[in-house]
């Protein structure tokens, strides 16, 4: 519920926040003027920005188990799949939601993932690599990382921020394709070539530059999962578990998964940094080792 009351409430102020700044800036006068309406577009924006953000957000499961192979435990075959299952569902308890679907997927590099539109009806997965090279007091801390990304609703967070991007995204790119088309190449027929080929190239711009705030915010997220990780498991686990992947070779997840997987890119520095979803390793590691675990 509260979700759903968070998702009305941000939806709504993104409405009125971008009245009030067209409004301000006269721009609504501008657009009236050219016969435009900037509250339809405005709503436009809105609908299209949130809906795809939350349609995202709603076939996740199945999105992450057809790009990623993974194989949900139903029936554990194997003491390992005994331990993954019975290892989640008390972290789950812990954590206070439902009990996540488990799965396995196959990859050499060691990676996990969390994922799922609720906090009670949620996916987390780990690869056959992250069993294969991380001893068990690891790969618990690795399954509580991911188990804290599904209680503190980052998921459902990560798609309202998507979706408050998105619609700036389109409203501002439709902005700047009606002014090119209309006051620069004196188009008084509708909407020229000029407006689909400049707003199409400012959505690319602007998308780019939108994402920064949200790969910001995945980053602050992933520093809150690792405590979460060292709460459901240990502290000593979870440093454990972030050193062992800077030893070791990562094959990226599909980009829908990057924000909620365990592990990035070797990234230290420059513009970069600024489109990754994960710290670089050695500052993850470094805050965890000043958090006193309660």
């Amino acid at each position: 519920m509260k979700r759903i009351v968070l998702f009305l409430a941000t939806n709504i102020a993104v409405l009125v926040v971008l009245s009030i700044i067209v409004r301000m800036l006269g721009v609504d006068q501008f657009l009236s003027s050219k016969g435009i309406n900037y509250l339809t577009l405005l709503i436009f924006a809105a609908v299209i920005g949130f809906g795809g953000s939350f349609i995202s957000l709603a076939i996740s499961k199945w999105t992450a188990k057809w790009s990623t192979g993974a194989q949900v435990i139903v029936q554990p075959r194997s003491e390992t799949e005994i331990w993954l299952v019975n290892t989640v569902k008390r972290q789950a308890s812990m954590a206070g939601i439902g009990m996540p679907e488990v799965a396995v997927f196959d990859s050499d590099s060691p990676n996990a993932f969390a994922t799922g539109m609720s906090r009670n009806k949620a996916l987390v997965a780990v690869s056959t690599g992250l069993l294969r090279n991380m001893n068990r007091s690891e790969v618990e801390a690795v399954l509580g990382h991911e188990v804290s990304h599904v209680a503190n609703g980052d998921m459902i967070t990560m798609s309202l921020i998507q979706g408050v991007v998105n619609t700036f995204v389109i409203f501002l790119s439709r902005i700047v394709g009606y002014f090119v088309d209309r006051v620069i190449l004196k188009n008084e027929d509708g909407q020229g070539i000029g407006f689909f080929v400049t707003s199409l190239v400012a959505q690319i711009i602007f998308g780019i530059l939108a994402s920064v705030i949200v790969m910001w915010f995945s980053r602050k997220r992933e520093y809150v999962a690792d405590i979460g990780g060292a709460n459901l498991s240990s502290k000593a686990g979870m440093i454990a578990a972030l050193e062992s992947l800077k030893l070791s070779a990562h094959d990226p997840l599909p980009d829908q998964m990057k924000a909620f997987g365990i592990s990035g890119k070797r990234v230290k520095s420059g513009i970069a940094l600024l489109f990754m979803t994960h710290p670089p390793l050695d500052d993850r590691i470094a805050a965890l080792k000043l958090y006193v675990v309660s």
